[in-house]
């Protein structure tokens, strides 16, 4: 295992390589430096008072390893793993079991995952997909992971009540050893049921919101099951954050990037954030920071309670897939975008490009390179067009895809939005906008207390 830091290049936003229309100078960017001081102190007050709990999460290294030999001891006969749970509570161990294992990691046979049991996100409630994943899976073979910070999200809650009654119906007694909740440690509906079956379960910290959550069970639990390293992930995200303990520009990449988006989108009319891995087992990641970026930055209000309505608008594209489906419009559309290309440096995995026909065809070309080699040359030559046509570049290098590059990408991502909070003065931790979709799906439901949402939509 490759343990190295990333690496940060941000000389594709500069106006010496894109011009000063569309580029920043350096001067511009340090100009931020009393501002990102200041919000560095009031984040560091506000971890010392324990209103914001990501920023331990690293240092939990004693629950690393129970959740480890826990995870070791409960995959005993279990066949699938079946997580429940949408928006934080997925796309953070989505993106693990991705990136670490493989996006086809349920295809896999089980000698080729060592063991460890399938593992499944049931992230929406589209009936097909849920009835589908019944008819699939058997219970005795199956362990079933519902998670649930507030233990009565609709969503989840609901896929739970249908598994719960399938469990107890075919396994009876058994069924407290096919069951995890991950959950709020005192209140909610999902604790107390909990509490009542004797379920195993773990707790996510009351300090730390679902989008921030993948360093908490509700990542790691899913993660170690199949066998991720969860203690490298979390040594790799300790070293992010002693990386970037101090506030200043010109060491904490994580400010740094945060400070760069944020000028783009305020101060130059670039709100479109664009998030290009060039691997597919990074895709996953990228998912889970478009939730990152949207539910922390977009809000109406800001701390003081003036309206804002501010946050960029994130979006994931693939390379080199969206090379034939997005990039025509990065490079001749609006100046309105600003892109981050994830660029892996080690591969896992490489395969030659033979030349099986003559050797003098159009294809030849091709012959004697790898498709790593063709994978690396379309990610410098999609860069080096995007700066020829004045286009903000960023490019955060990946020495190899495992458990400690992955945890300081999580961190560094983390960090940076919680700057960026601090840089447009709203809270980045709350979500106020999809409580009232939350409460109005409530009415519809007829959940006593919330008739009059369904009054008020008529």
């Amino acid at each position: 295992m490759i343990k190295r830091g990333i690496t940060y290049d941000y000389h594709g936003v500069l106006s010496d390589f894109i011009g000063k229309e569309h580029g920043l100078s350096r001067d511009e960017i340090i100009s931020y430096q009393s501002r990102v001081n200041a919000g560095h102190q009031r984040l560091v007050g506000e971890r010392k008072r324990g209103g914001i709990g990501f920023f331990e999460l690293p240092y939990r290294e004693a629950e690393a390893r129970e959740i480890k030999e826990k995870a070791q001891e409960i995959r005993q006969g279990i066949e699938n793993c079946l997580v429940l749970g949408i928006g934080g509570s997925s796309l953070g161990g989505k993106a693990l079991r991705d990136a670490i294992k493989t996006p086809l990691y349920n295809l896999m046979p089980r000698k080729m995952r060592e063991g460890t049991p399938h593992l499944f996100f049931a992230e929406n409630i589209d009936p097909e997909t849920i009835s589908r994943l019944l008819e699939m899976l058997p219970m005795e073979k199956t362990l079933v992971v519902v998670i649930s910070k507030s233990g009565g999200t609709a969503e989840t809650m609901s896929q739970f009540l249908i598994l719960y009654e399938r469990l107890k119906r075919e396994l009876g007694r058994e069924l407290s050893r096919h069951l995890v909740a991950i959950t709020d440690p005192e209140k909610g509906a999902l604790r107390e049921i909990a509490r009542a079956d004797s379920l195993i379960s773990f707790d996510i910290p009351g300090n730390v919101g679902g989008r921030f959550s993948v360093l908490t069970p509700v990542g790691l639990f899913p993660a170690a099951l199949i066998g991720i390293d969860i203690e490298t992930l979390l040594e790799g995200a300790r070293a992010m954050a002693g990386r970037c303990d101090l506030p200043d520009l010109k060491s904490n990449i994580a400010y740094l990037n945060g400070v760069i988006h944020y000028h783009y989108d305020m101060k130059r009319g670039k709100p479109l954030f664009v998030l290009m891995p060039y691997a597919d087992s990074l895709l996953s990641l990228a998912d889970w920071c478009r939730q990152l970026y949207a539910e922390s930055l977009g809000k109406r209000f800001d701390r003081e309670g003036r309206e804002v309505f501010c946050g960029p608008t994130p979006i994931r594209a693939l390379g080199t897939t969206d090379q034939h489906s997005q990039l025509q419009l990065y490079i001749e559309g609006p100046f309105d975008k600003v892109i981050t290309f994830l660029r892996v440096e080690a591969l896992r995995g490489d395969a030659e490009i033979p030349n099986p026909f003559s050797s003098d065809n159009s294809l030849s070309y091709l012959a004697n390179h790898s498709l790593g080699q063709l994978f690396g040359f379309e990610q410098r030559a999609t860069a080096h067009a995007l700066v020829e046509n004045h286009r903000p570049v960023l490019t955060v290098g990946v020495p190899e895809i495992n458990e400690y590059t992955l945890g300081q990408l999580f961190y560094f991502y983390e960090l940076q939005v919680a700057m960026m909070g601090e840089l447009y003065g709203i809270d980045a931790f709350n979500q106020p906008g999809v409580e009232r979709g939350k409460v109005l799906t409530y009415g519809l439901m007829g959940r006593k207390g919330y008739e009059k949402y369904v009054k008020e939509m008529e």
